[in-house]
């Protein structure tokens, strides 16, 4: 089975990855994933066990116990400020069935880490307290993908693209546009390739044809 994998970061830092039957055309930028749960974060399996139970009778209680993640993602205080104040963003603790899903849907992933075989980026802060930098390096150590590479940003936090200290964003950013665009590069040089031996094919055609005649 082939994957894509559609990037994307929040405030927990979970990366979805669906099925797809091509990804010939695909790559992918992967941002403080945590689709791997590290074994110094893993729950006891008691724990999980009770928690599941628990999730049929009460599944939307806010009882899973967590650190404040708004001020160990997020180096900037400004940005703590701004997203404290904003009414549209969730700050309680996980409710049961959520973290009961993120765990389910976790170790899903990992046991398939070796499938993974499109291009990609991944980038993570080497001080993340949020998702831990090891699951980045087993992903980039298990995928199959010849065109991978880890970034890893020794001091960084967890929010490289949005909370940092500008500076560093700034570095991030570059690393993510150079990548892109030597990727687009290739696909340009690649296609136009195509193109020149599609255009070649047809004048050696040509040529046959007249010779028969």
């Amino acid at each position: 089975m082939e994957w894509t994998m559609k990037a994307m970061e929040n405030h927990q830092g979970f990366m979805a990855i669906s099925p797809a039957s091509t990804i010939s055309s695909e790559t992918a930028l992967i941002i403080t994933q945590a689709f791997v749960i590290s074994d110094d974060l893993r729950p006891n399996p008691l724990v999980v066990n009770v928690l599941k139970k628990l999730c049929r009778i009460i599944p939307t209680w806010k009882i899973i116990p967590t650190q404040d993640i708004i001020d160990v993602a997020f180096r900037d205080l400004e940005v703590r400020k701004e997203i404290r104040s904003n009414p549209y963003c969730y700050k309680g603790r996980p409710r049961l069935q959520t973290g009961n899903q993120l765990m389910t849907v976790s170790l899903h992933l990992e046991q398939r880490l070796q499938e993974v075989s499109l291009p990609f980026l991944i980038v993570h802060g080497g001080d993340d307290k949020v998702t831990d930098p090891a699951a980045s390096k087993l992903l980039f150590e298990s995928a199959r993908s010849e065109d991978k590479i880890f970034k890893l940003y020794p001091g960084m936090w967890h929010a490289l693209t949005y909370g940092e200290l500008p500076e560093n964003t700034d570095i991030v950013f570059a690393d993510i546009v150079l990548w892109l665009n030597d990727r687009v590069s290739m696909r340009m040089i690649s296609r136009l390739e195509s193109e020149q031996k599609f255009e070649n094919d047809g004048l050696l055609k040509g040529g046959s044809s007249k010779d028969s005649l």
